[in-house]
């Protein structure tokens, strides 16, 4: 697996990265346990959840899709998600800056292209279906931005890390020990 196959990674090994405590300084909580490992119980589930992963970001610039999953994962609480997606933000040249500013994006703007400010737009808006729809001035500035076949991809993607979300969240996923390419 390379770096980009991100998601095969959400159910896996959990040796790696958690922080670790400096000599002399106070010990961080201790890690909670995931409820469940859930690709491992519906291992078809998973398969079929990695392949529209791989289908849903085709065509879409990665550090762009690393934005979207990222602010989407904030929106969504998902500690799991937001650990591995700024890792593989970082290794895709994402610069720390941008990251860090995405949790704010509307007051930077000035740190992204109109188009990623469109696909934020976009992305808080399907995330957080409080009104029960996308309302059409959001998705018109998404189509100035994005021809109809990237803004199909674009739309897949963001559905896409809401379930994966959705996954990690309700099944208490452990953040810290994913690493970009650990299975490459």
């Amino acid at each position: 697996m390379s770096a980009n196959d991100n998601h095969d990674n959400h159910d896996s090994d959990t040796t790696g990265t958690t922080p670790t405590t400096p000599a002399g300084s106070t010990e961080y909580a201790p890690e909670h346990t995931p409820r469940l490992a859930w690709a491992q119980h519906s291992p078809e589930v998973y398969k079929a959840m990695v392949r529209l992963d791989r289908a849903a970001r085709a065509g879409l610039d990665p550090r762009l899709a690393e934005l979207v999953k990222i602010r989407a994962s904030q929106l969504n609480h998902c500690a799991f998600c937001l650990d591995m997606h700024t890792k593989d933000a970082l290794a895709a040249g994402e610069s720390v800056e941008r990251i860090i500013q995405v949790a704010a994006w509307e007051e930077s703007r000035h740190f992204y292209t109109e188009k990623e400010l469109a696909a934020l737009e976009l992305t808080e808006a399907v995330t957080v279906l409080t009104d029960g729809f996308v309302p059409d001035e959001v998705y018109e500035r998404a189509a100035k931005q994005f021809d109809e076949a990237e803004l199909a991809q674009l739309v897949a993607a963001i559905t896409v890390i809401n379930a994966w979300n959705r996954f990690a969240v309700t099944t208490r996923m452990v953040p810290g020990h994913y690493r970009p390419g650990q299975h490459g």
